[in-house]
């Protein structure tokens, strides 16, 4: 039997890190990094500076993939995913096959919660599920973005008996159900933001959260939505990506 851990490891800082994640690192025979290219590598150099932090010994491997890029979806997003899924699955499975041996256990490092917004337990549920492999696998919760952006920010979520939608950027430019007062918002690329200029919303936005490019914009969605368009498209430029969520609330009367 082999054993994949799938590990939550917060929104970008090392100290995020809860004593569980610790404890299910220093389990790890095998580390799975996928790479996202040069102009995401910040994002493979903090897994390890976490796991120079934490892991006691050096007993452990490193092994990295090339992440598949995203098909261009055409307007059918659910269908691009799903090929992107179906792609990674399959890389997940050879390195499960050869890179793990039996008995041993391996990790995958999600950036911030494995079960918001990330499709790591889906695909690796997949492949135990398909029967090719003696798999169990575990999940461990870590801190996700939206927690880091409330924290930054010093605001709580929720509204005293109001519910949170948490949604994304395509479905927020659909339009909100009525009687919605607080949206979280991940990853808009669409800048849907923008849409509700004029209808009496505060956003509290964040990009990077957690890391030393970490930005923060809050106040009245009229007065600071061309500030944080501006900044989204200066940091992009920068960076070459933008990771960004953002938290909307009706301005009381």
């Amino acid at each position: 039997m082999k054993t994949i851990l799938i590990v939550g490891i917060g929104a970008g800082n090392p100290e995020y890190i809860t004593v569980q994640a610790v404890s299910a690192l220093n389990r790890a025979d095998v580390f799975f990094l996928m790479d996202k290219g040069s102009a995401k590598a910040k994002l493979n150099a903090l897994r390890r500076d976490i796991l120079q932090r934490y892991v006691r010994g050096s007993a452990y491997r490193i092994v990295e993939a090339l992440n598949p890029e995203r098909i261009p979806d055409n307007g059918d997003y659910p269908g691009a995913v799903g090929q992107l899924n179906s792609d990674k699955g399959e890389i997940f499975e050879r390195l499960i096959a050869t890179e793990l041996g039996e008995g041993q256990c391996g990790a995958f490092l999600v950036w911030g919660d494995p079960s918001l917004y990330d499709s790591t337990v889906r695909i690796i549920e997949s492949i135990a599920a398909s029967g090719r492999h003696a798999l169990a696998y575990e999940v461990i919760p870590g801190i996700t973005s939206v927690q880091a952006l409330t924290a930054q920010h010093r605001v709580p979520l929720n509204s005293i008996g109001g519910a949170v939608e948490i949604t994304t950027g395509r479905q927020l430019a659909m339009g909100l159900r009525e009687g919605v007062d607080t949206v979280v918002v991940m990853l808009d690329a669409q800048e849907s933001y923008r849409l509700l200029v004029g209808q009496g919303w505060q956003i509290h936005w964040g990009a990077y959260l957690g890391t030393c490019d970490e930005i923060l914009i809050d106040g009245p969605l009229d007065q600071v939505a061309d500030q944080i368009t501006q900044a989204r498209h200066t940091a992009r430029q920068a960076h070459g990506w933008i990771m960004d969520t953002y938290l909307l609330k009706r301005i009381e009367p």
